[in-house]
């Protein structure tokens, strides 16, 4: 039976989480070592102590979740014997990517969080506060979420996330999109959630923070990952580091694909899949396929010891 490990991305951080690896494992420990001491600052402080900080900015958001995604899968490597080649293909959700190219050879530890620092900075000065807005749409198909903003020359607003049957994510300009999840209600019938988020994410708004981050991401030392990465921005697999490059630039201001790589994933007889880091956003998104296929997901220390 063929294996897929995923990494999640933004939404699926929380105060404290890989503070009880930290306490357990050494190799958790020394990996937010690492980090705090590339980053010249105690991000693991913000990552596990209410009020050291705020998690939820994208800029500590971003760093944070890769490196507890790498702290779990390096003590699963150590006290497991879980592999990266034991598996046919790896993908992240958004920042998840660079979770997935560090745990795949193809990325160092400290490059990613020195990246994913800059890209959250990057990505939250595109767009001035409060000028944004990220919507979740449920039970809508994308054809009819593109008709209604086509039809109303809704020029900001893109379809930023497709995460899996029946949930898709919108994103632009603040009024725009309120304007859109009207019409999206009236129209189709449909329900919106206005998503907590500091910035309108993988919309061509974001096109000035993937300018900014060119050069950061053209001359990293980026290596050709063990496994196939399967690409946010085309859902396709990907193993040469300089295309890898261009579509982690590209990947900030257009679209997660992430039921295309899902489905990707089912047409190459992927039936086991493993989910490592904070949170269990992609388990969830998988059970919507409705597939026969096996989940496990690697969140804390009891996780790991079961």
């Amino acid at each position: 039976m063929k294996k897929s490990i995923l990494f999640p991305g933004q939404g699926s951080q929380y105060v404290g989480m890989g503070a009880d690896l930290c306490q357990a494992y050494k190799e958790a420990k020394d990996t937010y070592k690492e980090v705090d001491d590339t980053l010249k600052t105690k991000l693991s402080d913000v990552i596990f102590n209410e009020g050291s900080g705020d998690i939820n900015l994208t800029e500590n958001t971003q760093p944070a979740i890769m490196t507890t995604g790498v702290a779990i899968f390096r003590v699963l490597q150590k006290h497991h014997n879980i592999k990266i080649d034991d598996f046919s293909f790896c993908a992240g959700h958004s920042l998840g990517e660079y979770t997935a190219l560090v745990c795949a050879g193809s990325l160092s530890l400290a490059e990613a969080a020195s990246i994913l620092r800059a890209r959250g900075k990057s990505m939250q000065s595109a767009v001035s506060p409060g000028e944004g807005s990220m919507a979740a749409v449920l039970g809508a198909e994308i054809s009819e979420i593109e008709l209604i903003i086509n039809e109303n020359n809704y020029s900001s607003v893109e379809i930023s996330n497709d995460n899996c049957p029946g949930q898709i994510v919108i994103s632009g300009r603040k009024l725009e999109v309120e304007k859109c999840c009207l019409d999206i209600k009236n129209k189709i019938s449909k329900k919106t959630i206005f998503l907590s988020v500091s910035a309108p994410f993988h919309c061509k708004l974001m096109m000035p923070a993937a300018d900014a981050m060119k050069d950061l991401i053209t001359n990293c030392n980026l290596q050709n990952p063990i496994i196939p990465i399967i690409s946010n921005v085309n859902a396709k697999e990907v193993v040469d580091s300089e295309e890898i490059k261009q579509l982690l630039i590209q990947q900030i201001y257009k679209r997660v694909r992430w039921r295309e790589i899902v489905e990707h994933m089912f047409k190459n007889s992927v039936k086991d899949f493993v989910e490592i880091g904070p949170g269990k956003t992609l388990s969830g998104m998988l059970k919507r396929f409705k597939q026969d296929i096996l989940i496990k997901n690697y969140n804390n220390c009891e996780d790991i010891k079961n």
